[in-house]
C-alpha cells in the first residue's frame, strides 16, 4: 500500500484524513482525528474508500457534513 503522505508534491491530500493508495489502486481515506461521538451515531464513517480520488474527496465530503449536521443538532 502507498501512504498518501509521500514525498512527491504531486501527491494528493486531504486535510485531516490520511490516504492510502492501495496496490490494486483503490483508494482509502481514514480521520486523523475522531468523530465525535454524535456524528458517529448520525452515521459519519472515519474510513472510506473509492474507486478514483475524485469519489474519494466526494465521499470524505458527505462523511464531514453528516459530522457537521451532527453538531449543528447537538448545539441546538
Amino acid at each position: 500500500m502507498h501512504d498518501g503522505k509521500s514525498s512527491s508534491t504531486n501527491a494528493p491530500a486531504i486535510p485531516g484524513w490520511r490516504l492510502i493508495l492501495s496496490d490494486q489502486n483503490r483508494f482509502w481515506a481514514f480521520r486523523q482525528k475522531p468523530f465525535p461521538l454524535e456524528a458517529r451515531r448520525a452515521g459519519a464513517e472515519p474510513a472510506v474508500d473509492a474507486d478514483t480520488f475524485d469519489e474519494l474527496q466526494a465521499e470524505i465530503a458527505r462523511q464531514e457534513k453528516i459530522a457537521e449536521q451532527a453538531a449543528e443538532q447537538a448545539a441546538s
